[in-house]
């Protein structure tokens, strides 16, 4: 369970690090490139991958729109804390489940029971109060906006890494090596062109919160991965501890901590997404 409670930890500090990067003026771009630096790093140390027999000309395209996808979606998820808010984002985050379900059911022909018949309804409703803000016409565009990158970027990450693990050829912690590597080089080549064509500064701060960012980004995925080996005969609890302890940890820290303020709608839209994801374990632990 201690995994399990560090995963979360690093998932919401992602958060965090990201709202604050404003308060403090980090570029989020230098910031995210240099995370993914610290990410290989890591990545060599704790996972020591395998790279023989391994070239570029012998990867799927998945890698590379992963590589590409990645720090994109990075981008958005930072310019949805600030603008949506820690909390909703959160839950945006987390409700992208749902385009995987959708994705096991049509891509991958995975049977549904009522259970989660259920629960897709539920967090189609929760995903619609999430992002209801009552507001500015415009800032509350923006907002869903952003909140609906994160949803589809999310979901589609999910389903590009499900497809990447039944890539049995290679481990998977070689795989995510060498996708930590592809989103390093594709985001260092942007920097590059920021600094040469836009005359973008490169600062000190931002490669020192780039490397705290990547610690907490490579920790979540380490302790989940470590927390499913731990609890191996119950992947159902790491599943929906994780997502449920972000959505409430990730709520908590936005309400109380940064004051962010939630509609009565966007409380019933989080507590749809919670009783959603209680409804996905029991369709895993019970068939109906």
């Amino acid at each position: 369970m201690i995994y399990l409670v560090l995963s979360v930890i690093c998932s919401v500090t992602v958060g965090v690090l990201l709202k604050l990067a404003k308060r403090y003026q980090i570029n989020i771009t230098q910031a995210v490139t240099w995370n993914y630096l610290f990410a290989i790093l890591l990545s060599l140390i704790c996972f020591k991958p395998n790279l023989s027999g391994i070239s570029l000309s012998s990867l799927t395209p998945t890698y590379y729109i992963l590589g590409l996808l990645l720090p994109t979606l990075f981008l958005a998820l930072g310019l949805s804390v600030r603008k949506a808010g820690l909390a909703r984002t959160d839950i945006a985050q987390r409700l992208s489940l749902f385009i995987s379900l959708s994705a096991a059911y049509f891509l991958f022909k995975e049977s549904f029971d009522r259970y989660k018949e259920v629960a897709v309804v539920f967090g189609f409703l929760a995903i619609i109060f999430t992002m209801y803000r009552k507001g500015d016409r415009m800032t509350s565009k923006k907002s869903w906006l952003y909140l609906l990158l994160v949803f589809l970027g999310f979901g589609a990450v999910d389903i590009l890494f499900k497809m990447v693990s039944q890539i049995t050829e290679v481990p998977y912690t070689t795989s995510l090596f060498i996708i930590y590597t592809i989103a390093f080089l594709l985001s260092i080549l942007y920097l590059l062109y920021l600094v040469v064509q836009k005359k973008t500064k490169l600062q000190l701060v931002n490669f020192f919160c780039g490397c705290i960012l990547g610690i907490f980004n490579f920790g979540n995925i380490l302790f989940y991965l470590e927390a499913h080996r731990s609890m191996s005969n119950n992947p159902s609890t790491v599943f929906a501890a994780m997502n449920m302890g972000v959505i409430v940890a990730g709520s908590l820290i936005g309400i109380f901590i940064f004051r962010e303020k939630l509609s009565n709608w966007n409380y019933v839209g989080f507590a749809l997404a919670i009783a959603s994801i209680v409804l996905i374990t029991l369709s895993k632990l019970y068939a109906v």
